[in-house]
């Protein structure tokens, strides 16, 4: 007859329980969480160990058939483990054992248990993330290099403004990129806390080493406080809310490129693989990877909003098991921001612009009018306002008889600045000055601007600060790296010698 799990009830799960929440989480704890659950067993054995509650002989035993456990050997079973993959540990090592080891698993709870393998895999996936992140800066900083000279119509209120670069507007989306990693390392750092140790809710009673048992484990210290280590799930919720806002940033990115990839504009092209086409309109090429991208990103708020929901009026003393439910997409979360990414590399790293188009329209509308605005204050002295009213003024004229911006026309803008009662005259440098298509790039001096050596200034900053960061999660690898290296040495040494 088989040990009962438990005095307090007399029943195994109902076969509905088991079939709609037991099993699915059993079997997705197995894919994804099996591999930290048996490195917490082992660090716990460590400190059964240094505690003298258990011998190296013994710890040597559990620790092998601990290694031997794979998701093939685990199974979800009502009677047996109560369809619980902590149980299905318990039960598979101790069917095992010669003799039974009394004190293993004691002062133990599932809560902290289960909250440090989440943690783990969550900290797994978010570095994983992070690498997609950086590939995808790193194609950024490529083409906004690759473009920072050529000429393109820059548009507020989607009516003609400024002239810009691609490689000035990808660099500010890659600024963005930019802090949105620093923000995810922070994350990562506050994330990784471990929560071994703090047992159900209130603590635990033998003399763990918390901070052995964290570090040993990759964490970079024990949570302090042992009920926000178990009822605390905000790790989630900082993930979930950073990619909501990371998504918002992708959807206006990707939104442009729709935009700019249409027939009216075609600043844009992508190669034929990456294209689409009408099953009706033979004319068409379109880009449907674009807009698969942007649905996406919707993906990303809708998943964060239904995390929010799952663990709000979730009493802090605490629901594991709605907690978990509330996670149920995390996973989904994850794989959906890595396709994003993934999508979008593809894309940047396959964009081309078409300077012949861009220009075309730069060449078609009065982009200069902040130019010749300036230039009217500084050189003839007419105040700034006034300039305002008399170049707006002039565009709309030019606009009315035909004009090109580079058909300056001196006289007429001599007799608006004499409507308005300024008297001037050699305008014609002005104009040409002012609508000079490359010449613009170069007048903007501001540090930031669409200069392209402003431009290549900025490039050149988030390089450096990119080759930063990924040091920073480098280290942060080979923190986990060294922990278990560590870890593995001391298990080795269970077996050196018999106390």
């Amino acid at each position: 007859m088989k040990e009962r799990l438990t005095g307090r009830i007399s029943k195994t799960p109902a076969h509905m329980v088991h079939e709609e929440v037991l099993e699915p989480q059993f079997t997705y704890e197995v894919e994804y969480l099996l591999p930290a659950y048996i490195q917490i067993e082992q660090v716990m054995l460590l400190e059964y160990v240094r505690m003298e509650w258990i011998t190296k002989q013994e710890a040597q035993s559990l620790s092998l058939l601990l290694q031997s456990i794979n998701r093939d050997t685990l199974v979800a079973d009502p009677k047996s483990n109560m369809s619980d993959i902590a149980f299905a540990i318990e039960r598979r090592v101790e069917s095992s054992l010669a003799e039974p080891v009394s004190c293993w698993h004691m002062d133990r709870s599932r809560n902290d248990f289960q909250a440090c393998a989440q943690i783990m895999f969550g900290r797994t996936q978010w570095l994983e993330l992070m690498g997609c992140l950086q590939e995808l800066i790193k194609s950024m900083y490529i083409i906004a290099d690759r473009y920072r000279e050529m000429p393109m119509p820059g548009h507020t209120h989607f009516q003609s403004a400024q002239i810009i670069t691609p490689g000035f507007y990808l660099s500010s989306v890659n600024e963005e990129l930019l802090q949105a990693l620093v923000r995810w390392v922070q994350i990562y750092d506050e994330l990784n806390q471990c929560p071994l140790g703090s047992g159900a809710m209130a603590g635990v009673e033998l003399d763990w080493n918390r901070e052995r048992l964290a570090s040993l484990l990759g964490f970079s210290r024990a949570r302090p406080s042992a009920l926000v280590a178990v009822a605390s799930r905000e790790w989630v919720l900082r993930i979930s809310a950073e990619l909501s806002i990371f998504s918002v940033l992708i959807s206006r990115l990707v939104t442009d490129l729709i935009q700019w990839g249409s027939s009216e504009m075609s600043f844009i092209d992508l190669p034929d693989q990456l294209s689409g086409i009408s099953s009706a309109m033979p004319q068409k090429k379109n880009f449907p990877i674009l807009e698969r991208i942007r649905g996406k990103s919707a993906h990303l708020s809708a998943f964060h909003l239904d995390m929010v929901l799952g663990q709000r009026n979730t009493p802090f003393t605490n629901l594991v098991e709605t907690s978990k439910e509330a996670g149920t997409h995390l996973l989904t979360l994850f794989h959906t921001t890595k396709s994003l990414l993934r999508l979008l590399k593809t894309v940047v790293d396959h964009l081309n612009f078409n300077e012949e188009r861009m220009l075309r329209i730069c060449k078609r509308d009065f982009f200069g009018g902040f130019t010749l605005a300036n230039l009217l204050t500084m050189q003839t002295g007419i105040p700034y306002r006034k300039a305002q009213v008399i170049v707006g003024r002039y565009i709309m004229s030019a606009v009315q008889r035909g004009l090109a911006p580079s058909e300056g026309d001196p006289q007429l803008l001599a007799e608006m600045c004499v409507e308005e009662g300024f008297e001037v005259s050699n305008l014609n440098h002005l104009l040409k000055v002012a609508f000079d298509i490359r010449k613009s790039l170069y007048m903007k001096n501001s540090s930031g601007s669409t200069h392209p050596e402003k431009v290549l200034e900025l490039l050149l900053a988030q390089k450096e600060r990119a080759q930063s960061l990924g040091k920073e999660i480098d280290e942060r690898t080979s923190y986990l790296y060294a922990a278990d290296m560590k870890r593995e040495r001391l298990l080795d040494k269970l077996g050196s010698t018999k106390r």
